[in-house]
């Protein structure tokens, strides 16, 4: 297995890879919905998982936002950690909102391994080939 050992020598070609490939699913999920004012309050209403009521319409853009948004600098890897801290929140009332509703965790899951991706990109970083290049 020589020839796999030498894929270590490509961490952060890897790790662009991924950010970029998750990023430009977080633009393409995201982009209907900040482009369709109507679905905010829908969207908003999942704030509901953490007893928030107010101003569903809000939560709903501040979703939508992050979503796109936070794809198109997770692509970049601008503010890639501060990114990553928005996606998790994202992902964890995401995946409350399935659960709470009795989807179950078949319906949870794309929401809970998104949450662990970001998570592990939260400790990870950008990696070489980024915007802030830390």
């Amino acid at each position: 297995m020589a020839l796999l050992g030498q894929l270590g020598n490509y961490r952060n070609a890897g790790l662009f890879i991924m950010r970029t490939g998750i990023g430009a699913m977080m633009i393409y999920h995201g982009l209907p919905k900040i482009t369709h004012p109507e679905k905010w309050a829908g969207l908003g209403e999942a704030m509901g998982s953490l007893h928030i009521h107010f101003w569903p319409a809000f939560w709903g853009f501040m979703a939508a936002l992050t979503e796109t948004v936070g794809g198109l600098f997770s692509v970049l890897g601008l503010w890639f950690r501060m990114v990553s801290l928005f996606m998790i929140f994202l992902f964890v009332v995401a995946a409350l909102q399935h659960l709470n509703s009795g989807d179950g965790v078949g319906e949870a899951s794309h929401a809970i391994e998104l949450c662990f991706v970001y998570i592990g990109f939260l400790f990870v970083g950008p990696g070489k080939f980024s915007v802030d290049k830390s």
